[in-house]
């Protein structure tokens, strides 16, 4: 898989810093039932890498640190991490909130039967990657079946609460666009997709996030394979918003990999582009040191995150329509 990291190091993107830290979101591993072409991480059912036991234990002790509000867990499939269940009852014992950003897929595999009841008895936020509300989109993206098996997933948590109105159990759909272009405007299509599932599977749930690809890992490879990355890049440019550098996720949150490691968002991660600050690069730093006021590692990526309506791990940062390029 061609790297676009080369491509994207010079960059003249404005310089921005960090501001309170208020949510850590923690890879914690690459293991995952799919192999999605969106991807960023390049998750797939072979990869080994996997958070320890010893790094997990610290997260607990970060959070109440940095007094941080919320964790936010992804992969791969956080899930499949033997001590996914540990992590998340240590984090609400604390009070903090979990978000669980889950495929949907995995709740209905054998050995993850009960998942969705764990979820729901721990009040975790589930954010679910759902690409498109079609099947055909989906299984094009993600892989035969996994829109069937999705749909089963989303059965699963409506029934336990989740989507449901004076519930507290949140369930918020991501949706990725097929390829090299802006997402629409984040309300329209959060209006369809409601009308679209619940007319032909009852299925609710209570935000849509839209989220712009990054020209990175698969996605990136595949722009390259299809000479559309300068294409993309020009897109991307052309609809920068600098309205949306004050709410770019990366001001509120530090990502950190499975080795420990800190980065300034997960695209960053998979980049393997450090945070600036040299003496604040691994999660036990954070027991000591505050990172507010950092500067934050910058390239062309991230005019991905303010084109637009802007894009974060939250969905649009701002609610105008796109303009058309």
């Amino acid at each position: 898989m061609k790297s676009t990291i080369e491509l994207l190091e010079a960059t003249d993107f404005p310089a921005i810093n960090r501001h309170k830290l208020t949510t850590l979101q923690v890879n914690m591993g690459y293991l995952c039932n799919m192999s999605c072409v969106h991807c960023h991480v390049a998750a797939s059912p072979y990869r080994t890498e996997m958070m320890t036991r010893e790094l997990v234990e610290l997260i607990a002790q970060v959070l109440q640190a940095q007094n941080i509000d919320t964790l936010d867990l992804t992969g791969g499939a956080p899930e499949m991490h033997e001590d996914f269940k540990y992590l998340v009852k240590e984090a609400r014992k604390l009070g903090v909130k979990v978000i669980d950003r889950c495929n949907l897929t995995i709740l209905i595999k054998e050995g993850y039967e009960d998942m969705a009841q764990f979820l729901a008895d721990n009040e975790v936020e589930v954010v679910a990657s759902l690409p498109c509300y079609s099947l055909e989109n989906v299984d094009k993206q993600r892989g035969k079946g996994a829109f069937d098996d999705s749909i089963l997933g989303l059965h699963k948590l409506n029934a336990l609460g989740y989507g449901r109105a004076n519930t507290g159990l949140i369930l918020n759909l991501v949706y990725n666009p097929q390829g090299a272009t802006l997402p629409p405007n984040q309300q329209t299509l959060e209006a369809d997709y409601k009308r679209e599932l619940k007319a032909h599977f009852d299925i609710e749930f209570n935000q849509l996030f839209a989220l712009t690809n990054m020209p990175i890992q698969r996605f990136g490879a595949v722009l390259l394979a299809k000479n559309e990355f300068y294409p993309y890049m020009t897109l991307l440019k052309d609809n920068y918003d600098a309205h949306n550098l004050k709410d770019v996720m990366c001001r509120s949150t530090i990502s950190v990999n499975w080795l420990g490691e800190l980065f300034d968002c997960d695209f960053n991660q998979q980049l393997q582009i450090p945070v600036p600050n040299k003496s604040r690069r691994h999660l036990k730093d954070l027991l000591t040191q505050n990172p507010e006021g950092d500067d934050i590692a910058i390239a062309d990526h991230c005019y991905g995150c303010t084109a637009g309506q802007g894009s974060s791990c939250g969905g649009a940062l701002e609610n105008d329509q796109t303009k058309v390029v």
